[in-house]
């Protein structure tokens, strides 16, 4: 058997492999004497059917197999030798010119690429803080109450807020337009269930009264037919409703959880519901800093076979999220280079953080992995469930250990650069500000 390697690029490696016939029909005699032992065959005893006929009907079977065992050998003595760390499966091709007694073929590859943490020292990242207070608490409770928003009928015009209940006609050019008619349908002005203009032309009206105004949809508005289009509708407000908000009292406290209405108790939850919240958004925008720091400061080309095998699973994730949501994913084709450019930042970023995580021994630890356990557990009514259920499965665990892996990468690049404090509203955090 002979073999030479060839270099085309630089992480593609090419092996060319000669393999003996001689070698490959001895594999092929040993593979069929063994399936001779066992090989059923109508008329024949188990074990008793002559070498002719399981040669006849098996060879092509054991040929195939002997030359793959001689292939996949070959080939991975040769990566062996040369401490190769092969990237993705060879493609693997017989060559059509071979010396007399040898079969040959060619096995191109890529290989993992060297990577050399860069100089962090002059990247700069910004650490939101965020201190929870009353106002933060305040701010929480008052979300919770308008989810919790109960209506009563009022007597005077419908404002922004209230709920109606209205008969209404559409018509383009005359004719009622499909889902353009419908009675007692009820709404809440502001709540961005109808077009604005049609809240506007509502607002302002008492139970009883009718009005007739034209309307234009928005050019880019779902329904084709109606995009860009003038229409006039006729509408009858039959009902206002204004909104009422549940005082934060015991009654709302036991609404939320609370079993014995403790007011103060409540707030004590919702505070430190808050304080994991912010400490969690904190980090997300701490890692997308270190993440992006990290790349920027070691440039590495990655293996297109990863690459590859990346965007797979990112398309079939997505067909599986399609079907969660109901929908038939074979009549929705999901392409895997729709996200080549998502799959090559994560086999980077793979790349890169596994040799951190080697060369400054930053796993995680068990005690740090169980710390984060019980953290996330403590949003649950009965936090040792949790942590039993996690301690459960080693799949479980891993994942909360992959966690705490990217946690400890994320403070060793931050002691590395430029890290700086920025005090952070609460609205901005959370993603609220206007």
């Amino acid at each position: 058997m002979e073999q030479n390697q060839v270099t085309p690029s630089a992480l593609e490696r090419r092996i060319d492999i000669a393999v003996s016939l001689a070698d490959i029909e001895k594999e092929v005699d040993a593979r069929l004497k063994r399936m001779a032992r066992t090989v059923k065959m109508p008329g024949f005893r188990p074990g008793k059917v002559p070498m002719k006929i399981v040669a006849q009907t098996h060879g092509g079977q054991a040929r195939g197999e002997a030359v793959g065992a001689a292939v996949e050998k070959a080939f991975g003595d040769k990566v062996r030798e040369q401490n190769l760390r092969v990237a993705g499966y060879p493609n693997i091709e017989p060559k059509d010119a071979a010396t007399e007694g040898t079969l040959e073929f060619s096995a191109v590859f890529e290989i993992y690429p060297e990577v050399a943490i860069g100089d962090l020292a002059g990247q700069q990242i910004e650490r939101p803080t965020l201190v929870v207070g009353d106002a933060e608490v305040d701010k929480t409770l008052d979300v919770l109450r308008k989810q919790r928003t109960s209506f009563t009928a009022a007597d005077r015009a419908a404002a922004e807020g209230d709920r109606v209940v209205i008969d209404f006609t559409g018509r383009k050019d005359g004719e009622v337009f499909q889902g353009g008619q419908a009675e007692d349908f009820p709404f809440v002005i502001g709540a961005g269930a109808m077009l604005k203009d049609f809240e506007t032309a509502v607002t302002g009206l008492t139970a009883g009264e009718s009005k007739t105004f034209d309307m234009t949809f928005p050019d880019d508005y779902h329904a084709a037919e109606l995009a860009g289009k003038t229409v006039q509708f006729e509408i009858k407000l039959k009902q206002v409703e204004g909104p009422v908000l549940p005082e934060i009292d015991a009654d709302f406290a036991r609404s939320l959880g609370v079993a014995d209405g403790d007011v103060a108790k409540l707030r004590e939850e919702v505070k430190g519901n808050l304080e994991r919240e912010v400490k969690r958004r904190i980090q997300a925008k701490v890692k997308e800093q270190v993440m992006n720091a990290l790349i920027a400061v070691t440039p590495i080309e990655v293996p297109k076979a990863l690459v590859q095998g990346e965007s797979q699973q990112l398309a079939e994730n997505a067909r599986r999220d399609l079907e969660m949501r109901g929908m038939k994913t074979k009549d929705i084709p999901v392409d895997p280079s729709w996200f080549t450019e998502q799959a090559e930042r994560r086999v980077r970023l793979g790349l890169i953080m596994a040799e951190l995580v080697k060369a400054n021994e930053l796993h995680a630890k068990p005690e740090q992995v169980r710390t984060l356990v019980e953290e996330m557990a403590q949003s649950y009514e009965d936090p040792s469930e949790l942590v039993r259920w996690y301690y459960a499965q080693p799949e479980r665990l891993a994942q909360a250990e992959a966690v705490v892996i990217e946690d400890n990468v994320v403070a060793w690049v931050s002691e590395k650069a430029q890290t700086t404090d920025k005090d952070v509203t609460f609205d901005e955090l959370m993603g609220n500000a206007a």
